[in-house]
C-alpha cells in the first residue's frame, strides 16, 4: 500500500482520501478504522454534569461494579458510557494498552515499573495510583514498552 502526505497550508483540518480500484471489505475495515480514531477526547460523568475529558490527561480506565471509570492525572474519576473493549478500539494503541481483562493504562503516564514479582508486573502512576499487570498481558506491556 502507497502512502503519502500531503501539506496543504489552506486546510483547516486533516482529511484522507482512499483511492481503491474497487470497494473490498479490507477497504471498508480500513476507512471504519481511521474514521474511529482518537480525537484526542472522551466523554466523561460526574453526577449530572458531563465532561469533554482530554485523552492525554488520563492515567487509567477500570471496569468496577458494572461500570467503566476513567481516572485523571489529578486524581479525579468519570464515569465513561464506553465499554472497555470499545475504548480499546477507540484510543491509541501506542499510548494506551490493556493490562487486565478490567484495566487499561496511559504509557505515558507510568512513573515506575516493579519487576521482582513473580508472573506480574506492578506498575506506578503519576497520580499515585499503582495497578498490576496480570500474568496474560506481561508479554504485551512488555513488548509495548520495549522490555
Amino acid at each position: 500500500m502507497e502512502v503519502k502526505i500531503r501539506i496543504v497550508p489552506e486546510r483547516e483540518a486533516p482529511a484522507l482520501v482512499l483511492e481503491t480500484p474497487a470497494l473490498t471489505p479490507q477497504v471498508e475495515r480500513l476507512a471504519q478504522r481511521l474514521s474511529a480514531l482518537d480525537d484526542g477526547t472522551l466523554p466523561g460523568f460526574q453526577a449530572d454534569k458531563a465532561f469533554l475529558l482530554e485523552t492525554a490527561r488520563l492515567t487509567c480506565l477500570y471496569a468496577q461494579d458494572k461500570g467503566v471509570y476513567a481516572r485523571r492525572e489529578d486524581g479525579e474519576v468519570f464515569a465513561l458510557r464506553l465499554r472497555l473493549y470499545e475504548l480499546e478500539q477507540r484510543l491509541d494503541s501506542h499510548t494506551f494498552v490493556r493490562i487486565s481483562h478490567s484495566e487499561i493504562v496511559n504509557l505515558k503516564k507510568i512513573t515506575a515499573l516493579d519487576l521482582t514479582l513473580s508472573g506480574t508486573i506492578k506498575i506506578s502512576l503519576v497520580d499515585g495510583a499503582a495497578c498490576y499487570v496480570s500474568r496474560r498481558y506481561v508479554k504485551k506491556i512488555k513488548q509495548a514498552l520495549g522490555l
